[in-house]
């Protein structure tokens, strides 16, 4: 089980894990250039450590679940901190975590174990990059683009798009039990 763990995709998705509470701390203490490089380093080892898996064939379900939820973490983390500055609601991050519990629970006895994943919530997925990116970018760049009001719009708007996927999962899993 051990040797099944050890690759470099792993740690890669390991790296995301470990950098989100270094990224939440330097939101919070305007450490900007800090918090761009972690952003920058996070979104490099997600867009690098599903075509290492592939490659090696080492893609297993609990690879995908690890690589899901240190995404969910990274951003439900961030987001909190931008929420604690502020800048979005502070429902968004909850409802992050809480959409990843729910697709963890509903991916359980799926087929051979893999993940059931949704459109809606694979571009909410990227939605939560976007938005914490964009927040992240700014700061780190100075720049007054895009505002504080368009950024808090971008997470009332996933926070919507969140909680429909979520009860469009519900629904799902409902009518699949009947």
């Amino acid at each position: 089980v051990a040797a099944r763990w050890r690759s470099f995709a792993n740690v890669l998705t390991g790296v995301r894990l470990l950098a989100a509470p270094a990224l939440a701390a330097a939101i919070l203490f305007d450490a900007h250039t800090l918090a761009l490089a972690l952003f920058v380093l996070a979104v490099a080892s997600d867009l690098l450590d599903g075509p290492l898996a592939r490659q090696s064939g080492r893609v297993t379900p609990q690879g995908e679940l690890f690589d899901h939820g240190s995404d969910a973490l990274f951003v439900a983390t961030g987001i909190a901190a931008l929420a604690f500055e502020g800048e979005v609601t502070p429902w968004l991050a909850p409802a992050v975590a809480l959409a990843f519990f729910q697709y963890a629970l509903d991916s359980r006895g799926a087929d051979r174990g893999r993940l059931r994943g949704s459109t809606l919530g694979r571009w909410n997925g990227i939605g939560y990059f976007v938005l914490l990116g964009a927040a992240v970018v700014r700061e780190a760049l100075a720049l007054g683009w895009p505002d504080a009001r368009l950024v808090a719009l971008l997470a009332w708007l996933l926070l919507a798009s969140t909680l429909l996927s979520m009860a469009d999962r519900l629904r799902v899993t409902l009518r699949a039990r009947q």
